[in-house]
């Protein structure tokens, strides 16, 4: 039984894995150590160092893999840059011009027992599925069991709408156990700030144009206006997005959301410290990834490698209470309609 796990934190952003992580190793009794982090942007790196108390190093591409301390496992939340120079099927070589081939570089000279990357959900279909074909190749080539689930935020108790695609790996034989979900949802009503600054409400004349397609609701909700100007209404959030409009995201219709409230839609704790502008803490909530999500894949990649005192979220109907969240009948269809 492992009591100290080490591990690496790549693309690691403001440290949404490195939460999930150590939250995990907590309930498990498992010391974990970051031995090395990194991520390029500056802001990031100015918000892991104050939560985290140490500076990840910048630029991956220029890091020596051997340079790399040892670890036991790595995670990486690599950047959804375009993958076209994927899929010529020449093997280790083929992901050369992609930030993957970092990953797989250190993989492939440090040796990790276990592995966790996150994208976005689009990585599953891109070039007809190739192009994940060639990353599970790449990782299969090094001896690694891979597999890969597509999950959502929503069904891990966020209330947010948020797909993305896990790709995880032991250093061995599977099968690696995924979680269900059935979390039940936080309701916005615990997510959502009390006394909101007067900076965060919308103009007079966008209120007036959202209330002239639709009607103000009882509960809290966020209305969502998508590229071709339709407005949706949910009792959740849909994907928060690092470059999207100001205003694609309105609470009630009325205002922006805040940065504290786009964290706790991703599952950061509440001790998170915001020491960037709002700009800049909107993108960081924006590219990160759903901490809660990330708990229930490292919890069974922990299981699969037998880490710790056993499972947290559970695999069995009688390992984890399960039961729907309020509501959910009423606004199942909206989960599979496109945010």
């Amino acid at each position: 039984m492992h009591k100290k796990i080490r591990f690496i934190d790549l693309f690691c952003g403001i440290g949404g894995f490195r939460y999930a992580l150590e939250s995990i190793a907590w309930q498990r009794k498992i010391n974990a150590q970051c031995v090395f982090s990194s991520d390029i942007d500056s802001e990031c790196r100015k918000s892991y160092q104050a939560n985290f108390n140490e500076t990840p190093y910048s630029d991956i591409t220029k890091i020596n893999e051997k340079d790399i301390p040892d670890h036991d496992i790595l995670l990486a939340g690599f950047p959804c840059q375009p993958f076209s120079i994927l899929g010529q099927r020449k093997g280790f070589e083929d992901t050369r011009g992609t930030l993957f081939f970092d990953i797989a570089r250190i993989l492939h000279e440090k040796r990790p027992a276990a592995f966790v990357l996150e994208n976005v959900k689009t990585l599953e279909r891109h070039n007809g599925g190739k192009t994940l074909g060639r990353i599970l190749q790449t990782l299969s080539d090094m001896n690694y069991y891979t597999d890969y689930r597509v999950l959502n935020a929503l069904d891990f108790g966020l209330p947010q709408k948020r797909e993305r695609i896990w790709i995880a790996g032991i250093n061995g034989n599977g099968p690696i156990h995924w979680p269900k979900g059935g979390v039940p949802m936080t309701p916005l009503s615990e997510i959502l700030e009390k006394d909101v600054p007067e900076k965060f409400y919308a103009s007079e004349h966008i209120k007036r144009k959202r209330y002239s397609v639709k009607k103000p609701t009882n509960e809290p909700t966020i209305w969502h206006e998508n590229k071709a100007g339709h407005i949706s209404v949910y009792p959740f959030s849909c994907a928060l997005r690092a470059g999207a409009s100001y205003n694609y995201l309105l609470v009630n219709g009325e205002r922006r959301l805040t940065p504290r409230e786009m964290l706790r839609l991703q599952g950061f704790p509440e001790r998170f410290q915001l020491v960037c502008n709002d700009a800049q803490t909107r993108k960081q909530a924006g590219n990160s990834l759903p901490v809660k999500v990330a708990e229930a894949v490292i919890d069974c990649v922990f299981d699969a490698m037998g880490w710790g005192a056993g499972a947290i979220y559970g695999r069995r109907e009688d390992q984890i209470q399960m039961r729907l969240f309020e509501g959910k009948k009423k606004y199942e269809a909206a989960k599979t309609k496109k945010c």
